[in-house]
């Protein structure tokens, strides 16, 4: 009998009238799946296993028929109008096979049939349309630079994908979910486009316009664009994530030989070691109407300082954080080293020991902030924190000058020990007379105290300190006035200096407050010193102010 229904079926199905339009065509598969199931339940009989084979066999040569009357259809022409249209067509005429065939996809030997359906369909359409495609993409790469042609051939290959995705749908609408089922016709097409980028991917050496591909990739494209659109493109995002890890590692190569060969290899001029005037031209053009509101920060900055923070700026969020976390560090320790090592102490031997040290607190606090990049990235701190993380106050608090500076930290610790040679060297410059005529004073008096223990009898007594030559009141008053005169005449001009290098007026504030509080602290000293070993009358021939004028002409330079 099963033998006997096989002939039948098989002279039925290979009838000269017999296609996917015949009207006996879905009975004939209804009836062959009737078989299969009778075989697979019947397996006592003989020969059951061949004619399940034979069977099978039927039902794929079924599914050709449906899958070949599509490539027919296309077949009548290239154009991309008739390629959907025709397609879209044929969809009506082929549905109720293919739903025949999607609704058993249950059944092992469908879902087999239904997968080389699949696979039929994209074969006919990469036929179809893959010349198209291709020529569009090379039209782009003729016409149009790098950016461009990455931007015009995804938005392209995003509006193939989805109309591919939809006619999909019309013919396969139960499986159509399933983007992979797309991918031996968008494979090959979106190869297209990355065999047309990646020769030129190679070869490009800007660091401008390779991150301009990181974000028309990373932004527009894979963020934008592939969102908004839907499940329709998702079958593009392998190929577009791809082309961004090549671009990825193009950036980060070239990133690496511009800080070797522009950072690491600078060789400092005449002009980048041109300070205070390079600050002083700058404030000269700023003071000029027509100029001022033309004038570039970065002019001000050494070169390369400059240089690596324009870099830096460039690469953060368009590398992954590992990456720019290592070459911000190389690039931070190389400019690190010529301004520390090199800059500074030119500019010292040339122009005097306060501009070396400012220009070097003016550019460690610049790097300081490309430093704490890297500290967001690793998740250490917020951005919210970033003006609070980044200023002065933070550097020279008690809290950091108290704790021990980790030796990793070789930026944190230089930038602390530059703002405390700074703030030593402006003490010492004003109150310089103070202090040395206290701590004299002090010495003199342990020396007296060791004599007077020495002696047997208690009648026998030192003279008193103001009968010491060099602390007699005269010469009191003439220390006192060397720092009157130089907080007067000599505070101004730091504190110009200061405003030349350190344009925030809070960064200036939290350095100069060390200064004013060592400058009150010489003359508390003196006070005390004064009232215990000086009349009234003595003091006041001294003239040493009260210990609100000098607070009081300290904060008028601010």
């Amino acid at each position: 009998m099963t033998g006997r229904t096989n002939r039948k079926v098989s002279s039925s199905f290979y009838a000269p009238n017999m296609n996917i339009g015949n009207e006996q065509f879905l009975p004939l598969l209804k009836r062959l799946d009737d078989c299969i199931s009778y075989v697979e339940s019947n397996p006592q009989y003989a020969e059951s296993g061949v004619y399940l084979v034979k069977f099978r066999q039927l039902q794929v040569q079924a599914a050709i028929k449906g899958s070949t009357a599509g490539k027919t259809i296309a077949s009548g022409g290239v154009e991309e109008s008739i390629i959907y249209v025709r397609f879209k067509a044929a969809a009506s005429e082929l549905k109720p096979i293919l739903g025949e065939i999607e609704g058993r996809a249950s059944r092992k030997e469908f879902a087999q049939i239904l997968s080389e359906c699949h696979k039929l369909y994209c074969e006919q359409r990469l036929y179809l349309i893959k010349g198209i495609v291709q020529q569009r993409v090379l039209d782009y790469a003729k016409k149009e630079p790098l950016p461009s042609l990455t931007r015009s051939g995804c938005a392209y290959l995003m509006q193939v994908c989805q109309f591919e995705h939809q006619l999909f749908d019309h013919f396969f609408p139960s499986s159509s979910k399933d983007v992979s089922s797309l991918a031996p016709l968008m494979d090959p097409l979106c190869n297209y486009l990355y065999d047309t980028l990646r020769p030129r991917l190679i070869h490009e050496a800007n660091l401008d316009a390779l991150c301009e591909l990181v974000e028309i990739l990373k932004v527009e494209v894979l963020g934008e664009q592939l969102s908004r659109r839907g499940e329709s493109v998702a079958g593009l995002r392998s190929t577009l994530q791809r082309i961004l890890a090549d671009i990825h590692e193009r950036l980060a190569f070239c990133a690496r030989t511009h800080i070797r060969e522009e950072i690491s290899n600078y060789c400092l001029s005449d002009e980048d070691l041109d300070y205070p005037k390079k600050l002083e031209r700058t404030v000269e053009e700023a003071s000029t109407p027509p100029n001022g509101d033309n004038l570039d920060v970065y002019e001000t900055w050494f070169r390369p300082l400059e240089k690596t923070v324009s870099c830096l700026s460039k690469l953060y969020h368009r590398l992954e954080p590992a990456v720019f976390t290592g070459l911000a560090q190389e690039a931070v320790n190389f400019v690190q080293y010529l301004s520390r090592f090199n800059a500074s102490k030119s500019i010292a031997k040339k122009s005097g020991q306060m501009d070396g040290q400012l220009f070097l607190i003016k550019n460690l606090l610049i790097l300081r902030e490309q430093e704490h990049l890297r500290r967001i990235l690793r998740g250490q701190v917020s951005l919210c924190d970033w003006s609070r993380s980044t200023s002065l106050a933070r550097t020279i608090s008690p809290r950091i000058l108290e704790s021990q500076i980790d030796a990793k930290k070789e930026l944190e610790k230089s930038l602390k020990a530059t703002c405390e040679e700074f703030i030593m060297a402006i003490t010492k410059l004003v109150v310089d007379p103070m202090l040395f005529f206290v701590t004299k004073v002090t010495a003199v008096k342990a020396a007296l105290s060791s004599a007077n223990q020495g002696q047997k009898s208690d009648s026998v007594l030192a003279k008193p300190l103001k009968s010491q030559a060099f602390a007699s009141p005269d010469k009191v008053a003439e220390v006192v006035q060397k720092v009157r005169d130089a907080i007067e005449q000599e505070l101004p001009r730091i504190m110009d200096k200061m405003k030349l290098y350190l344009q925030n007026p809070s960064t200036r504030l939290i350095l100069f407050k060390p200064i004013k509080t060592n400058i009150i602290e010489a003359h508390v000293q003196l006070q005390k010193l004064l009232n215990s070993e000086y009349s009234a009358e003595e003091i006041q021939s001294i003239g040493i102010l009260s210990i609100q004028d000098p607070q009081s002409q300290l904060d008028s330079l601010l």
